[in-house]
């Protein structure tokens, strides 16, 4: 868990930049309960498979688990309910119109505290196909034996 400016990242979801081209990133809030906040400042959260919906004219996070607190007793959460988003009404009519567009899905990429409350920040996103994912491997590869090079070339 990193802290930077005041903020501390709970739990981050690195595979959604490598399955999706992240167009346009929001911040949310999180609806919670005090056993998900303890569970999340320890660290026990999965973002992996998780993703955001719209139903109703609300904004619902969908397969987010967070473990149950281990000091918690009958008043404990359930891992995978379906947690409310908090946004304002003109930003969730802005994501209504976005993902009616082909393609287009809303991915949650991290969850952080600052100043006390757990924020999301979700990733208006689009599916990569295979040849993006491997091309951006391809990529990320000769940066780093660039870099090495580099390093190499000074140490001479």
């Amino acid at each position: 868990m990193s802290k930077e400016a005041g903020i501390k990242i709970a739990t981050e979801n690195r595979k959604a930049r490598h399955d999706y081209h992240i167009h346009e990133t929001y911040e949310a809030g999180i609806a919670l309960t005090g056993t998900e906040v303890k569970s999340l400042r320890a660290g026990k959260a999965n973002l992996k498979d998780s993703y955001a919906r719209i139903d109703n004219a609300e904004l619902m996070l969908h397969n987010l688990h967070i473990s149950p607190y281990e000091q918690g007793n009958r008043f404990n959460h359930e891992p995978l309910r379906t947690r409310k988003l908090l946004m304002h009404r003109y930003e969730i009519n802005k994501l209504i119109g976005k993902t009616k567009e082909k393609g287009y899905t809303l991915v949650p990429l991290k969850m952080y505290f600052t100043r006390g409350k757990v924020k999301v920040e979700l990733g208006l996103a689009s599916g990569k196909h295979t040849y993006d994912k491997r091309q951006d491997l391809a990529e990320r590869d000769a940066k780093r034996d660039m870099e090495r090079a580099l390093r190499d070339r000074q140490k001479e």
